[in-house]
């Protein structure tokens, strides 16, 4: 049982190789992972406290030129189906995050290239104009590579201009996983590379934007691959350390082109405790209660996470494959409590922020997420026609240019 060795030398602080890595995954037993990690967790996080943040997960935009196999979520330009948010919906949007004790939205979209670099500007100064100390923790990897190639300008031009109109952090979404030959067979090489997402954030992180780092797994990939991506990240975090956490979901495969099943929830728990083991330079690891539901959610507080991620309020991508847990601060907190920890909510950077708001005041239960539009909505935003079309479709929709 070469595994045991491994679990020796990491309970006396030592780094797992590839090799060493893959070996537990695939021979330590399950408890013996979750242990592994458990200690490890404890070790960073002697005070048992569990944190957790308010915010709204709002996707701008389905409408998206890059078409990856494992999404379910975008549309292709002049899709009947496609949407882009206005500005007054994400402020209302934004109204009701505070309302439920939120400091911060999420916002990541589709790469729709009738958005130009201008949209999110606008949009940017628009939010911090109206709610000063709000925060946007907004556009992943792939999509500022998309401004990027969109613009003309380099990503850490990019990357300047966002922060000047009030980019808070950077979201770690678009890695699924970072090995080429996986992103491939995905479609989703063109987008970004594993290199170029890697690239991109150690430019936000020079910038001193902090980010979080994701793993999406259960497609293509093999368990090498699955580490080769945890080792990437790894050293990109011994280079920059500008990574506030981790997070790994399981593909979800309902509606996709890709299809297929979904990994069992032990797996899940498998992935997370060798994450946990792997990433030795990252302060902290989410649960991912929104792919495994709230059950699961709980039970990774016992395989290395001392984290239960966001409340939400609002999800569209893993809904759109068949996913749709939803968990208010009520129902997070009576879970990390029930675990036997103290529940605590914080910001992006994992300071705290408090207790639980509901204990505070009163706040309006949540027992369903919300979406990004009401079932049959197809208004178009007025501001879209201020920027110049780019896609046939939107050129033909606004058919010829009227005479000067």
């Amino acid at each position: 049982m070469s595994y045991q060795a491994t679990v020796t030398k990491v309970a006396r602080g030592g780094r797992v190789d590839a090799a060493e890595a893959l070996d537990l995954y695939l021979h330590a037993p399950t408890a013996v992972l979750g242990r592994l990690a458990d200690e490890i967790r404890a070790l960073r996080h002697p005070e048992r406290v569990v944190t957790y943040i308010i915010d709204r997960n709002v996707n701008y935009t389905n409408v998206c030129v890059a078409r990856c196999n494992f999404c379910a979520f975008y549309r292709p330009v002049g899709s009947g189906e496609g949407y882009v948010l206005g500005f007054d919906e994400i402020f209302r949007k934004i109204d009701e995050t505070i309302e439920l004790g939120g400091e911060q939205l999420l916002l990541q979209g589709g790469h729709n290239p009738d958005l130009p670099l201008d949209w999110y500007e606008d949009l940017f100064r628009g939010v911090k104009t109206r709610f000063p100390s709000f925060r946007l923790h907004a556009l992943s990897p792939p999509e500022i590579l998309h401004l990027s190639r969109l613009s003309g300008l380099s990503v850490p031009q990019v990357i300047e201009r966002l922060v000047n109109v009030g980019l808070d952090s950077v979201p770690g979404g678009g890695a699924e996983i970072l090995v080429d030959r996986v992103r491939r067979l995905l479609n989703c090489y063109g987008k970004a590379s594993a290199d170029e997402w890697l690239d991109v954030m150690r430019h936000a992180h020079r910038a001193g934007l902090r980010t979080t780092a994701t793993m999406m797994y259960g497609t293509v990939e093999t368990p090498a691959e699955r580490i080769e991506h945890m080792l990437r990240l790894r050293a990109l975090q011994d280079e920059t350390g500008g990574f506030t956490a981790f997070i790994t979901w399981s593909y979800q495969p309902e509606h996709t082109e890709l299809g297929g099943g979904e990994a069992t929830g032990i797996d899940y728990l498998r992935t997370l405790a060798l994450a946990r083991t792997v990433l030795d330079n990252f302060d902290n690891l989410q649960a991912s209660w929104v792919t495994q539901g709230g059950k699961v959610g709980q039970l990774s507080l016992a395989f290395g996470a001392n984290d239960m991620g966001s409340v939400m309020i609002e999800e569209n991508v893993v809904r759109a494959a068949g996913a749709s847990y939803c968990m208010d601060e009520n129902e997070i907190v009576r879970n990390i409590e029930n675990a036997g920890f103290t529940a605590m909510r914080r910001n992006m950077h994992y300071e705290i922020l408090g207790e639980p708001v509901f204990r505070q005041r009163q706040v309006p239960r949540m027992l369903a997420l919300a979406a990004a539009r009401a079932e049959g909505d197809t208004s178009r935003p007025p501001e879209i026609d201020r920027y110049a079309a780019r896609s046939a479709a939107e050129k033909a929709r606004r058919g010829p240019p009227r005479p000067a």
